[in-house]
């Protein structure tokens, strides 16, 4: 009888013998993650998790936002502090250095008697604010084009940024036109092969104030789903800052057209403030998401700035506003009545839903407390003034836009913290 195959020695030994295969594929592999290990764990780190699926340990992936030189303090909130006053570094500029400052603006050259309200730094809790670098601005931007999109509000920020950087190019290698009847302002350095522009659109959106220059209408009507109507003048910007808000603010109610305002027929519903401004923001994260690289682009929101028209918000008399106030506000916690927070709720949620990283400039807060910032009656008057008005100037104090230099300086300032340290 024959010994049975399970009990052959022969059998047992090449049952226990590797494969001379099997052993050089091992090998192989074993060379390969040692060479390669590096950058196959960096392609899996770039995978990001498509839905549904689980990974039981996440990997961290390092995504570095365009333009970002560096990271800001951990746990520092450059929105949350205080202003202190800083006699050695403001203002900024001087007014007269700055020839781009628009009429409205020049507070000083109007006859504004003081200087105190230019004199102020803002001061982040438990942390600083980084200095603005004029020259890195430059040199980041060469080649490059800057955009602000929005109403006056975001104009005067624009403006700022030119006076903030321009004494650093020579009078003969910079320029500024205005465009699209005057919806578009650039400003252009030769040297630099770049422009710093503004772009005239208060709702983002098609509506009827879409004239740059005559657009004082109390009945707005803003156009659904028309955002290419403006959009298509954005195109190719590197850098987006976003503005809207006081325009929307006309009551509790926004007329919404459907169509085109060139119909005969126009179909106009009217909806909450809210649920049209909440509009608004998707129309614009949608031009975005599908409009900029998140690669090589930075886009940015400035939240609501806010007005100082109800003295009694802050204690003071019935019928006072911004006219005379060279003080700011103390109380850390105030919020002005004008202040709408069910639109700041509006805007929490609609971002928090962008796949297009957006970085929200939080203004609101720090610039509630400059009841002393306010133009005034120290602007350009576009109309002559009535007896009665001059009987009581606060009657025609504009309490809604800001002297340069001034508070929307330390707007650029943080709009350079975030664009560099993010």
């Amino acid at each position: 009888m024959k010994t049975p195959l399970s009990s052959s020695p022969s059998v047992v030994l090449r049952k226990t013998r590797f494969s001379p295969y099997l052993f050089t594929l091992l090998a192989f592999i074993v060379f390969v993650a040692i060479l390669y290990g590096e950058d196959f764990m960096c392609i899996l780190g770039q995978l990001e998790p498509s839905p549904g699926r689980v990974i039981s340990k996440p990997v961290k992936k390092i995504s570095k936002l365009a333009f970002a030189i560096g990271e800001g303090e951990e746990g520092c909130d450059i929105f949350s502090g205080r202003w202190v006053r800083d006699e050695l570094t403001r203002p900024l500029y001087e007014e007269s250095d700055c020839p781009y400052i628009q009429p409205q603006l020049t507070c000083q050259e109007r006859g504004r008697p003081d200087k105190d309200y230019q004199k102020w730094r803002w001061q982040p809790h438990g942390c600083d604010l980084p200095s603005f670098n004029a020259t890195l601005m430059l040199e980041t931007l060469r080649g490059k084009r800057m955009m602000f999109v929005g109403d006056s509000l975001n104009r005067g920020q624009y403006t700022s940024m030119i006076c903030l950087v321009h004494r650093l190019i020579p009078d003969d290698q910079k320029s500024i036109k205005t465009y699209s009847h005057d919806s578009l302002t650039v400003f252009k350095t030769k040297d630099y092969n770049m422009s710093i522009e503004f772009y005239w659109a208060p709702f983002l959106l098609e509506s009827n104030a879409d004239n740059a220059i005559v657009h004082r209408i109390s009945d707005r009507v803003v156009r659904k789903g028309s955002i290419n109507k403006h959009g298509k003048h954005w195109k190719g910007v590197d850098i987006l800052v976003f503005n809207t808000y006081l325009w929307w603010m006309t009551g509790l109610e926004m007329k919404v057209l459907k169509g085109s305002f060139e119909d005969d027929d126009k179909e106009i519903i009217t909806i909450s403030t809210e649920e049209a401004y909440g509009m608004g923001m998707r129309s614009m994260l949608r031009w975005v998401r599908r409009n900029m690289d998140r690669r090589k682009t930075r886009v940015f929101f400035t939240s609501m700035s806010p007005t100082h028209a109800k003295g009694i918000d802050w204690g003071g008399k019935p019928g006072e506003n911004c006219y005379n106030q060279t003080t700011m506000i103390e109380d850390s916690n105030y919020w002005g009545s004008d202040g709408r927070k069910s639109i700041m709720k509006v805007i929490g949620e609609v971002f928090s839903k962008s796949k297009y990283p957006i970085t929200f400039l939080n203004i609101t807060q720090l610039s509630n407390y400059r009841k002393d910032a306010h133009t005034s009656i120290y602007k350009k008057q576009w109309n002559p003034l009535t007896p009665e008005q001059l009987a009581n100037p606060a009657s025609y104090a504009d309490c809604v836009h800001w002297c340069l230099p001034g508070l929307q300086d330390t707007w650029n300032e943080l709009l350079f913290a975030k664009l560099f340290y993010p």
